[in-house]
């Protein structure tokens, strides 16, 4: 494991959760199938890997390893309902794609996870710098806030951030999302 690096990214705040809230979202960690591109066919798969990938290139040199994080994205946010290109704006800005980041307030990982949510809703061995647990923790929070706020992925990724009802940090996710992750599939 590799030096942590420091982020500055916000917190998720604790707040209680419901039993019936709590259950679902440890069904949802602790579900351990292995990644796989979710396209209604093939090629569509691996163009969109093959486009992400060469986005991804300066950021994570590793091919072998960039396209596993790339397929563990869009797993994990396609399971969880969300838009895998929301979810690489929302890691860019989190953590840089730095694997060991760390926040000023002990958020973790590629999407910033902050430790209460192993408590709360994981295993006590979690380990939240493990790739797959933490795009896993973190596309189920974001999907938690998002049906907290109907939809609203504004309001969701505030409270993903711990800014709730400032508009820098959404902002900042849409036009990173916008800017560098964009994509539109030949059958949209």
């Amino acid at each position: 494991m590799g030096l942590a690096t420091t982020c500055f990214a916000g917190g998720q705040r604790e707040e209680p959760l419901s039993n019936s809230v709590k259950a679902l979202m440890q069904k949802s960690i602790s579900d351990l199938a292995a990644p796989q591109l979710m396209f209604d066919n093939p090629a569509e798969g691996e163009a969109w890997l093959e486009q992400m990938s060469v986005r991804l290139q300066k950021r994570i040199p590793d091919e072998t390893y960039r396209k596993d994080f790339l397929k563990s994205v869009h797993y994990e946010a396609t399971r969880a309902g969300l838009d895998p290109q929301v979810v690489l704006g929302l890691i860019q800005v989190e953590s840089g794609f730095k694997k060991y980041a760390v926040s000023s307030v002990g958020a973790r990982g590629y999407m910033q996870v902050m430790p209460f949510w192993v408590r709360s809703i994981g295993s006590h061995d979690h380990n939240l710098f493990d790739m797959r647990l933490n795009l896993r923790y973190g596309c189920t929070i974001l999907r938690h806030y998002l049906d907290i706020e109907r939809g609203n992925y504004y309001r969701a990724l505030g409270r993903y951030n711990g800014s709730l009802g400032k508009p820098k940090y959404p902002n900042l996710v849409v036009n990173t999302w916008r800017k560098h992750w964009d994509y539109v599939t030949a059958s949209r």
